[in-house]
């Protein structure tokens, strides 16, 4: 299978396909006699693995893990448990922040009169401030 016929069957782009090869995401592809590159039903596998883990979080390097992870066939489900649980509990403490953010913001905000008559905004000042942590 020829990188058009991926993309077509992954919905990926060349580019995206290519990045996942030139970072050694995926495992290399051969080359036929007139030097186009070679996709097997496993780079497939591959591809829809990095695509399917980025989706749930996991960042390139967690995906270069579990690529070798999906290729190795002596793995342990039990490493795998570990590391997805480790993911949940890093998104689970992402929340946390973005929840102490969405809170400081919207507290910003019913400071603001938010009119059109001045300049004057408890936002933009309360942001500007400088604490120093001693």
């Amino acid at each position: 299978m020829n990188i058009s016929d991926v993309t077509k069957k992954m919905g990926l782009s060349s580019k995206a396909i290519r990045f996942c090869e030139e970072k050694g995401l995926i495992i290399a592809t051969m080359l036929t006699d007139n030097g186009y590159r070679c996709y097997s039903a496993q780079h497939i596998d591959e591809l829809t693995l990095l695509r399917q883990a980025r989706q749930v979080g996991f960042n390139l390097n967690e995906c270069h893990e579990l690529v070798a992870l999906f290729n190795d066939p002596a793995r342990h489900s039990a490493d795998l448990k570990v590391r997805t649980l480790q993911k949940v509990a890093e998104i689970g403490r992402n929340i946390g922040e973005l929840n102490e953010m969405c809170q400081r913001l919207l507290a910003l905000v019913e400071q603001c009169p938010g009119d059109d008559d001045g300049a004057e905004c408890p936002i933009i000042n309360k942001l500007a401030v400088c604490c120093y942590l001693s």
